[in-house]
């Protein structure tokens, strides 16, 4: 697929936002508007898997294998140090039991021992629940032709959110899986269905959606009003439509480090709160001002995501794709 440089931004944006959220949320700040880059990126998911499969012959088998082999193994290992940092006492708020343990290999969503939330052992994977479910949906709509694949999933999320909202009991797997929150991708698939097919808005209109979604979650910090799905993700299809049409106008510019953050999101997305966490026990032991202490968490917890893609993600995309294992030092050719 080619290079779509407004969808790496919007990824490098929605990965920051995130780990600005985390950052402050452990500092005792607020910024929860930034957890709406959760948002942002299963927008751009449901986006991407319309577009990867387009001119590509995909079995359901074969999507899930390659899905699973490009998410799963960068999240067993982080999960795996949360597991042994609470064995050894480094997280003494983090239980661990049996089930919940599992669960949270399997990306199964399970009431946290810790908190009670449907949370696995690593926060954040929360949404790689999700993003599993959506693949799983996803790869069984492959059996269909493809002009009947977007009515299936709108059938498929539509049904489960009209569930929820009469049906799951509060808590329960099934009030998991039917949450608004599911429509973003449907949401996302839309937008890449139209995209392939040519239809995108005027680059102007695409400046005025941009324009629009920023302003609008710039109003929601600023209230600090409560916002929830059905606020944010109206804004994030603005984003990601107007991205989109401006970069199908030509008038996208071209950001190379923005870019490679986008490429490092996956790794920044699941290491960040290891850095954050060790940043604001330090920050308060050593009296720094709280919001000395979210920015030096923030930016150690990017540094932290870039450095295990280079370390971690890379390396075991290449062993995994070629059976061998290629380091790559930035601006320099893969070398085994």
């Amino acid at each position: 697929m080619k290079t779509l440089y407004g969808i790496q931004y919007l990824r490098a944006v929605a990965a920051l936002a995130v780990v600005l959220f985390h950052a402050a949320e452990r500092s005792g700040e607020h910024f929860a508007i930034g957890a709406a880059g959760v948002d942002v990126f299963f927008v751009v998911s449901g986006f991407i898997m319309i577009v990867i499969s387009e001119n590509r012959h995909l079995t359901p088998l074969g999507f899930l294998k390659d899905r699973l082999l490009r998410i799963a193994p960068s999240y067993w290992i982080v999960t795996s140090i949360m597991v042994l940092g609470a064995l050894a006492g480094l997280f003494p708020n983090l239980m661990l039991d049996p089930a919940h343990l599992i669960a949270s290999y399997l990306f199964i969503p399970v009431a946290s021992p810790s908190t009670g939330e449907m949370w696995p052992i690593l926060v954040q994977g929360w949404t790689l629940n999700y993003e599993m479910f959506f693949y799983l949906v996803f790869a069984a709509s492959l059996l269909l032709a493809r002009p009947l694949r977007i009515a299936a999933l709108a059938l498929v999320f539509g049904t489960l959110v009209l569930v929820g909202q009469f049906a799951a009991p509060a808590g329960s797997i099934m009030d998991f899986y039917t949450r608004p929150i599911v429509l973003e991708f449907l949401a996302g698939a839309v937008i890449g269905r139209l995209w392939l097919a040519g239809h995108a808005p005027h680059p102007d209109t695409g400046l005025m959606l941009i324009a629009f979604a920023i302003l609008s979650f710039a109003a929601i910090y600023l209230l600090q009003s409560n916002f929830n799905t059905w606020l944010c993700a109206p804004l994030a299809i603005c984003l990601v439509s107007g991205m989109l049409a401006v970069e199908k106008g030509g008038a996208l510019p071209r950001i190379p480090a923005l870019s490679y953050i986008g490429d490092a999101s996956y790794s920044i997305y699941l290491w960040h709160t290891l850095a954050i966490s060790v940043v604001v026990k330090a920050g308060m032991i050593a009296g720094l001002p709280t919001a000395a202490i979210v920015w030096v968490g923030a930016l150690l917890g990017t540094l932290l995501g870039i450095v295990c893609y280079e370390g971690v993600e890379r390396p075991l995309h290449h062993l995994i794709k070629h059976r061998r294992i290629v380091f790559r030092i930035p601006g320099r050719r893969a070398a085994d």
